[in-house]
């Protein structure tokens, strides 16, 4: 199974550059998506950022509050 890419289903562990806070993530279907339990959808703009992206990547979101900076840390199945 590849952990070199972001992929559906992967767990991701990102951190947040501006707080210095690791938060992990499972990526999946729209269908699945529950965004309040760390579930998100690869078509959410924060999946759509983070989708094969790599270990050491740097990602920025487009968020309601601003930009917001990741470092994806973690890929596992």
């Amino acid at each position: 199974t590849d952990t070199t890419t972001v992929r559906i289903g992967n767990k991701i562990t990102v951190e947040d550059v501006a707080l210095g806070v690791e938060e992990t993530y499972q990526v999946v279907g729209s269908q699945e998506a529950d965004p309040m339990h760390g579930i998100i959808s690869e078509e959410s703009p924060f999946g759509k950022a983070l989708v094969g992206a790599k270990e050491g990547d740097t990602v920025t979101v487009e968020a309601p509050r601003g930009s917001i900076v990741y470092t994806v840390t973690k890929i596992e199945r």
